[in-house]
This record gives structure tokens, C-alpha cells and sequence, in this order.
């Protein structure tokens, strides 16, 4: 009875340390395209990332923009001490910010030069790594910016060069669509996985500002009406081999809301018109049940929406129960963490990042 007992002792102290070793493993990571004074408002030791957004390329090198960016960086930078374990780092590109990426990045000598500025630009600034947010390789992303089949083998010649010329040092991660077809054709996840640190899962914009038929744009689980989710961004990659402690999945500090919404089913998987984001920080003003909008959930995605009937106004979202079951599925499933989309949008105080923290320091 007493070695039964023991045996059920060892096998919960194994349980407990995993489980503490994921909470402790549970990368919390922000981007950030504000400027170097609004940062100081936001609880910077809560993150174990902070990503600059953006920088851009000019030839073939990367470029920081103008002095203002230069000094936000450099604040980025000096948060380590505020939190020692902060890692700054810069992004290229963006949504609109890698026209060249596709022309760039497909000779050895382009790859190369690139890699050598970022060397430099982390030396520079005392950063600790680099993002690529090539938005997209090999299939269609910002209109009228190029893309090519050839695009998916030279980002993988990219990541390897970045590898070979910053060593283990630097980190390399990159943003990732959360959708279907990114992860069919961008990339060769075999080969680049290998190289990088992890790959941060746009698990937003799920349904984007060119839909004409709304959606959860955030969604943690598909629905009968809606593929697209987390849950199956995170298992097509995890059965591609990609190692879930590499994989971080993307919440939304900001809504989306659609105009001219039937009233059916509260506006849900009906048409309509992209009318404009809200940042979390603003909805509970902008979007009060005082001004029209009622609140639903949707028990199967896993995510709240907005419906004002009388404005045939629709928003989708995440918030705080979204969020925390986010970061709860991180846990569950052994992924690597969450970023998220950008830590300007959040509130000061009682914010998204905040409940992210709160389910962390839970399963510790």
C-alpha cells in the first residue's frame, strides 16, 4: 500500500515538474510599432519578447527608418533594466513593407549582404534577434507587391544564411499566416524550422479587411461555417513535424469591425463591408452595450463578437475570456507561447497582457 502510495507520489511530482517547466517555457512575446515614450505606460516585465515593428529594406540592406525609430529602439533596449530577461528584436517588413523582399532575397549575394546588415544592426543596438515578417512568400499578400514560386526555396536560402552569419548567438523567428494556403506554399517547414527559434502563427486576420462576408477574424477552434482557426493552423504544422515548442500561436489586441450586416444570427457568416480596427483599449468606450453593440459567444470557435442591431454594425475580437483560453491551449498543447498584435492597442492597466500573465503565474 505504502510503495502504491509512493508510486502515485513520483508520478505527480513528474506531472507537476513538466507542468511548471512549460509555464516557466511559455514565451510571452509583444510586438510593438509605437513610439519610445507611450512604452514606458505598459508592464514590459510581463513580456519575454518585444518585437520593434518595422524596419524595412533599403537595396539590400536593413534599414532603420528615421531618428524616431532609432530612439524607440534604443528605449526597447534599455527596458532590460526593468526586466533583465527581455529580449529586443527587430522585424523586417509588415503588411505593405517588403515590396522588394521577393527580388531581393532570391540572389546570394542580396541574401548575403541582408545578413550581414543585421549583424551589424544587432551589434549597434545591443538587440537579440531578428523577425522576418515577409508578408508573403510565393503567394499573394500586399496587392501589387510581387511574389514568385521561387520566393518559398530563396526564404529558406535566407534563413540559412541569417543562421550562418549570426551563429547561435542572435535569434531568428518569423511571422507566419495563419491560414491554409500560407502554410501549403510559403515555406519549406523542414528546412526552416531547423534554423529558427520558432515561427510566430498569425492566428489573426483570419478573416481580413477584404472579406465581404464576416467571421471570427481570431478564432481559437473552426467552426462548420469557418475553417480557419488556431487549433488547425497549430495541428497542419504539427503534423508537418514542426516541434510544438517552436510553434507560437497569435491572439488580436484589436477588433474588426464589418458595416451593412444583416441582423441574422447576431450578424455572424453574414455579408457586409470592412468598415475599420478598433484597438482593445478604446472598445470598451467605442463599443458599449450604451451605444448599441451586444456582446455573444460563440461556444465553438472560442471567441466573443459585437452585434449593434440598430446600426447593422458586426466586431470581431478577442478579449479576456478568449485570451485566457489561449494561453490555456499553449499550456495544454506544449507550444512554445503567444505574441500578439500590437502591445500599443492594449490598455494600460487590466489589459490582455495582463490575463496572459495571470494564466501563466497559474500553472506555476
Amino acid at each position: 500500500m505504502h510503495k502504491l502510495n509512493y508510486f502515485f507520489l513520483f508520478l505527480l511530482l513528474i506531472f507537476c515538474s513538466k507542468a511548471f517547466a512549460q509555464a516557466d517555457g511559455i514565451r510571452v512575446i509583444a510586438y510593438y510599432a509605437g513610439d519610445a515614450e507611450r512604452i514606458d505606460n505598459y508592464p514590459v516585465e510581463k513580456l519575454t519578447h518585444i518585437i520593434f515593428s518595422f524596419s524595412h529594406l533599403k537595396g539590400n540592406q536593413l534599414n532603420i527608418d528615421n531618428a524616431r525609430d532609432t530612439a524607440t529602439i534604443q528605449k526597447l533596449v534599455s527596458l532590460k533594466k526593468r526586466n533583465p530577461n527581455l529580449k529586443v528584436i527587430l522585424s523586417l517588413g509588415g503588411w505593405g513593407g517588403c515590396k522588394t523582399c521577393s527580388d531581393i532575397f532570391s540572389t546570394a549575394n542580396d541574401r548575403n549582404a541582408f545578413a550581414e546588415s543585421v549583424k551589424k544592426l544587432l551589434v549597434d543596438f545591443k538587440a537579440d534577434g531578428i523577425d522576418l515578417d515577409w508578408e508573403y512568400p510565393a503567394i499573394e499578400g500586399f496587392p501589387g507587391h510581387k511574389f514568385q514560386p521561387a520566393d518559398k526555396e530563396n526564404f529558406t536560402n535566407l534563413v540559412q544564411q541569417l543562421r550562418m552569419t549570426l551563429g547561435e548567438k542572435y535569434e531568428i523567428s518569423f511571422a507566419a499566416g495563419g491560414f491554409k494556403k500560407f502554410i501549403d506554399e510559403s515555406v519549406e517547414w523542414d528546412k526552416v524550422m531547423k534554423e529558427v527559434n520558432y515561427v510566430n502563427l498569425m492566428t489573426y486576420d483570419l478573416v481580413n479587411g477584404y472579406a465581404t462576408v464576416t467571421g471570427h477574424h481570431t478564432p481559437l477552434y473552426s467552426t462548420p461555417q469557418q475553417t480557419e482557426s488556431t487549433d488547425r493552423s497549430v495541428t497542419q504544422l504539427i503534423g508537418l513535424g514542426v516541434p510544438k515548442n517552436k510553434i507560437i500561436i497569435g491572439a488580436a489586441f484589436y477588433g474588426r469591425m464589418w458595416e451593412n450586416v444583416p441582423d441574422t444570427n447576431f450578424g455572424l457568416y453574414q455579408s457586409g463591408k470592412f468598415k475599420k480596427g478598433v484597438d482593445f483599449k478604446n472598445m470598451d468606450s467605442a463599443l458599449s452595450i450604451n451605444k448599441g453593440f451586444i456582446y455573444h459567444w460563440d461556444d465553438v470557435a472560442n471567441a466573443p463578437f459585437l452585434y449593434n442591431p440598430s446600426q447593422k454594425l458586426f466586431v470581431t475580437f478577442d478579449d479576456k475570456r478568449s485570451i485566457w483560453l489561449k494561453t490555456k491551449y499553449v499550456a495544454d498543447k506544449g507550444l512554445g507561447g503567444i505574441m500578439f498584435w500590437e502591445l500599443g492597442s492594449d490598455s494600460y492597466k487590466d489589459g490582455l497582457l495582463k490575463m496572459i500573465d495571470e494564466v501563466k503565474k497559474s500553472l506555476e
